[in-house]
């Protein structure tokens, strides 16, 4: 028993550092074919295409006797979320990316598990008590989250070398440099690609609950995000038809693994998750991809990092670790206490049944007597 569990869990974490590994290379493939001149319009809309088009079969095929029935309410659901993330997230995203570097973007980004603890306890999918120490630890860590973001937004300062880095390269790369980069501009974008990031966990997590059908549900959310994109894609690159051209290069690249990674398995695993752990767990290791991106940026695309952009990342990291903390031990004092109220349930059930199994013995024995005085005084 004991051992299947600790497998499971293991399966957990396991499955929640494939993402950030996944998301990490996302972030360096992405960011490449952004600086060859990719429209994320079109990326956005072939991510989403792809994911829809790869998933379809596996829901058609593994879901179809457990698939529900399609409402009106889920329907409206499912076209909301594929409004919020693979339409307008992906694009700030990677508008924000655009402005920026892909460091500067994975590290901002770990404020969506504060933001996501914040829209789970106003939607009541987080438990919060504002005299216990843990919520309060969840309180805290969510503030100074959003002032390690605001210190990464706002404060410079010389560039950190990494040890492979070329010497040159700190003063001419184009990544690292800050003309030509709208670092302000691109840091209202990512913020509000995590605002939106973090209210579509939030609500797949909500529509789980009435559409458990996670292949299923991937598949129309890509789907719906692929239509609604197209629209607006449309709209805003008329006339640009060049955008939808298809090569053997780093944009096709792109294309598929984003879209199969980062929307399909990711979606996927990250409902599977958050009918387990909740969507707060699902966001909390995002450091990592940080860490993975920071050293392959610096390698693949000459990125660098300010000291400021470090100390603003390692206080986002310090406030993300308090709110995992303070879940981490909610969770435990949740289960103690159902596991106590459960020991105390079977206590009274055991202590009601032996008093039931002595009273029927002595009703038993008293009717045995009462039949052998019968007896005697007959005879």
């Amino acid at each position: 028993m004991e051992r299947s569990k600790l497998i499971s869990h293991a399966r957990i974490y396991l499955a929640v550092m494939f993402l950030q590994f996944g998301r990490a290379g996302n972030a360096i493939i992405a960011k490449a074919a952004l600086n060859g001149g990719m429209s994320h319009y079109a990326l956005t809309v072939y991510r989403n295409l792809i994911a829809a088009v790869v998933f379809a079969p596996f829901a058609l095929f593994f879901e179809r006797k457990i698939r529900p029935e399609m409402t009106l309410s889920i329907m409206f659901k499912i076209m909301l979320l594929g409004l919020i993330e693979p339409v307008i997230d992906q694009n700030l995203y990677y508008a924000g990316m655009k402005y920026t570097t892909a460091t500067f973007t994975t590290a901002m980004c770990n404020i969506l598990p504060a933001l996501t603890f914040l829209f789970a306890w106003l939607f009541r999918l987080e438990d919060v008590s504002i005299r216990s120490l843990y919520s309060q630890m969840k309180i805290l860590g969510t503030i100074v989250t959003l002032g390690g973001a605001m210190i990464m937004s706002l404060i410079g300062g010389p560039i950190i070398a990494f040890p492979w880095t070329k010497p040159e390269s700190h003063v001419h790369s184009p990544s690292s440099d800050t003309h030509g980069h709208d670092s302000l501009k691109g840091t209202i974008m990512i913020v509000a690609s995590c605002v939106c990031w973090a209210s579509f966990y939030i609500l797949q997590a909500i529509t789980l609950k009435s559409y458990p059908a996670g292949l299923s549900l991937t598949t129309l959310i890509c789907f719906s995000g692929a239509l609604q994109g197209s629209a607006l894609t449309l709209v805003v690159e008329r006339g640009n038809a060049a955008i939808w051209a298809l090569h053997w290069d780093l944009n096709l690249l792109a294309y598929v693994y984003s879209g199969i990674i980062c929307s399909g398995v990711s979606y996927y695993i990250s409902g599977m998750i958050m009918e387990v752990k909740g969507p707060v767990f699902v966001t909390a290791f995002s450091p990592l991809t940080m860490v993975i991106v920071a050293i392959m940026s610096s390698l693949f695309l000459a990125e660098h990092l300010t000291l400021g952009q470090l100390l603003g990342a390692v206080i986002i990291v310090v406030g993300l670790y308090a709110v995992v903390w303070g879940k981490s031990r909610d969770l435990k004092s949740s289960t103690s206490s159902c596991d106590k109220r459960e020991l105390e349930d079977h206590k009274r059930t055991t202590s009601i049944y032996v008093d039931e199994e002595a009273k029927n013995t002595s009703n038993l024995k008293h009717t045995e007597i009462t039949n052998m005085k019968s007896g005697e005084s007959q005879v």
